[in-house]
């Protein structure tokens, strides 16, 4: 295994207080039905239809945390990643948790404000002044030098355990998933969703989530729209990439190119394990 890969660039989550763009997505998920099942799906040249399982099936949610953790943190232990935080040098400060929070663009001061709000007093309480403050840049002003030890002892508690994964699930996964049911999308698709709202957010700007799936739609329809499954997840990816190419740290596309469309080509969009995958040249399996 090489060294831990964490992304070098971050998503903006909130305009209120900086300059960026807010999100857009504020759908809620549907209540996920019946697990498919643990036998890979057979490949299928042309069209395979997704059953009716989706992302947010319990089994089908800790492969998508399995699979994002993957290119993260080049890991698959995904549990572990609560306490992890470091400045990956990409203009966000600081990064840190399951999701990857961050101090520049306001996710992370929305989960310290959780997280207060359900148990004041918290290692990290004292720092909110300083986190409203960088918010929106990358300054470490007063955060330093105690924020980093403070993360990770607030990470022991189950308490902040909890706020970041309801965190992960309002702003990024239940939107996600929500939009890929509305277009008709079954597990795989509803994960590709959710994997560009990690990276790139959803805002205005043209590699936001919205404007890749807007890229998407002028090339394919969806299901929802009597559109091809595979035809338009293959349009979704492409417009995927070409967001990544357009920033330096997202010139490894692998996330996609060795994963996502490894089991795009295998007809699995149900995502049923066994999965191989390969991100940043490193292998990883789920059986």
């Amino acid at each position: 295994m090489n060294a831990p890969h964490k992304r070098t660039a971050r998503r903006n989550t909130r305009t209120l207080r900086v300059a960026l763009v807010a999100l857009g997505l504020t759908l809620t998920a549907v209540p996920a039905t019946a697990f498919a099942g643990t036998a890979p799906a057979p490949p299928a040249a042309h069209h395979q239809e997704a059953a009716a399982t989706g992302l947010d099936d319990p089994a089908k949610k800790d492969i998508a945390m399995q699979l994002v953790s993957s290119a993260e943190n080049s890991s698959l232990d995904w549990k572990s990643q609560y306490k992890y935080i470091e400045d990956i040098d990409d203009g966000r400060g600081y990064t840190a948790g399951i999701i990857g929070f961050c101090s520049g663009t306001g996710d992370m001061l929305d989960l310290v404000e959780l997280y207060t709000q359900r148990k004041p007093g918290n290692p990290l309480a004292q720092y909110l002044p300083a986190l409203r403050k960088v918010d929106g840049s990358d300054s470490h002003e007063g955060l330093d030098p105690g924020f980093q030890a403070a993360w990770k002892k607030a990470a022991a508690d189950s308490a902040f355990q909890q706020a970041q994964n309801d965190e992960r699930d309002r702003v990024y996964f239940d939107p996600a998933v929500s939009r890929g049911k509305s277009d008709g999308l079954g597990t795989l698709g509803q994960f590709a969703y959710y994997d560009a709202i990690v990276m790139h957010g959803d805002g205005g700007d043209s590699t936001s989530f919205s404007s890749i799936r807007k890229r998407a739609l002028a090339k394919a329809k969806p299901p929802a729209q009597g559109g091809n499954e595979v035809t338009y997840l293959n349009a979704f990816l492409d417009a995927r990439v070409w967001a990544m190419q357009q920033e330096e740290a997202h010139s490894d596309t692998s996330r996609v190119d060795t994963a996502q469309r490894v089991f795009l080509k295998n007809g699995n969009l149900n995502l049923n394990p066994p999965l191989n995958w390969k991100v940043y040249g490193d292998s990883f399996h789920i059986g």
